[in-house]
């Protein structure tokens, strides 16, 4: 077959995995991913590194509601070269705090040479709030969503946004516990999951890209700080990897028999390959595509700290122990070879009853 091998690669948010549930850590596993196939589809917790980023010139960037959507079949993704992206500030910010993200943003454009509306500040402070639910897994709540969504709406009709940043204050009062074992590098990010919320819900609501970075008071330095979180502590913002990945996000389609088709367009049935950890199975998008003729690989050593396994939920998957090995599943897959033929006993035949 001559169409390109495409891949999905999941990590979700706000889980403590393993790998990928800090700064950016999952970004080498991507890179890797990306290797072996034509084609990968990821997501911001896959690639947002804070200030660190790397160019996966076959990588999209798609946030998350966008990707349950597309893996429905709902939402087709259409490759872009360039996107004009708005930047959305939350009213809540302190004015230095907002002062560097402004300075940031002028640095991608001279810099990355990333293009920039002028950026738009929310009517009415956000009021973001932190919660963990009783799995552990990190979420949160906006007081003032109305005020996402018309920023978001003058940035899109009166500025010509093709993808939106938003910026929110978290607050300062976060569970210290928490937050220092996240900096040591175990348990969960305390914020992923509300960034999560924030994204969705300009998604939903405007069916262009969104990615969140927060604006946090600066923490001091931490001796014993993990490798893994360290991305998230070199600079004032979190806001250049969002701006590179948004720049070159696909746009979402939202109609494929109302829309001109394009060659480079993709749609949930040319998917060939889905990766999770193992125990974080319950996404939208897996539970749509295990409906596919897509192949499903789960990562045992990528543990999470939720408990939803492929075989809780009657999904047929090909367990292995580390990203490493799936990329020789991935490889097989693409070369259509069984990955059951490179172990050393096959079992026979067996008469079909």
């Amino acid at each position: 077959m001559n169409r390109p091998y495409t891949a999905i690669l999941i990590i979700p948010t706000g889980v403590g995995a393993a790998i990928g549930g800090y700064a950016g850590d999952g970004i080498p596993v991507a890179r890797l991913i990306a290797q072996v196939c034509d084609r990968l589809i990821t997501h911001p917790n896959v690639l947002n590194g804070a200030s660190l980023y790397w160019n996966i010139p076959n990588a999209f960037y798609v946030e998350g509601y966008g990707l349950d959507k597309f893996a429905a079949g709902c939402w087709g993704l259409r490759p872009v070269r360039n996107n004009k992206i708005g930047l959305l500030l939350d009213q809540g910010i302190e004015p230095e705090l907002r002062l560097r993200h402004l300075q940031t943003a002028d640095a991608a454009r001279a810099t990355l040479g990333l293009t920039l509306t002028d950026y738009v500040i929310t009517d009415a402070p956000l009021n973001v709030e932190l919660r963990t639910a009783p799995s552990g897994a990190s979420w949160g709540t906006i007081g003032n969503p109305d005020s996402l969504l018309r920023g978001a709406e003058t940035l899109i009709k009166q500025a010509g946004a093709e993808a939106i940043a938003v910026v929110a204050r978290f607050p300062d009062n976060m569970d210290e516990e928490a937050v220092q074992n996240y900096r040591l590098g175990e348990g969960v990010d305390p914020i992923a999951g509300a960034e999560a919320v924030i994204s969705h819900l300009v998604v939903k609501n405007w069916q262009i890209p969104c990615a969140h970075a927060p604006a946090l008071a600066a923490e001091p330095p931490e001796p014993n700080l993990a490798p893994r979180s360290a991305a998230e502590e070199i600079g004032y913002t979190f806001l250049p990897s969002v701006l590179v990945g948004l720049s070159r996000a696909p746009q979402f389609i939202l109609e494929k028999e109302l829309t001109a088709s394009y060659a480079a367009d993709i749609w949930a049935e040319q998917v060939d390959a889905i990766i999770m950890p193992a125990t974080a199975c319950g996404s939208s998008a897996l539970l749509s595509l295990s409906q596919k003729p897509c192949q499903i690989i789960t990562v045992e050593e990528n543990h999470t700290q939720v408990k939803v396994t492929p075989q809780s939920l009657g999904i047929k998957s090909i367990q292995v122990n580390s990203y490493l090995e799936a990329v020789g599943v991935l490889v097989a897959h693409k070369a259509g070879i069984n990955p059951a033929s490179l172990i050393p006993k096959i079992s026979p035949l067996e008469e079909s009853h």
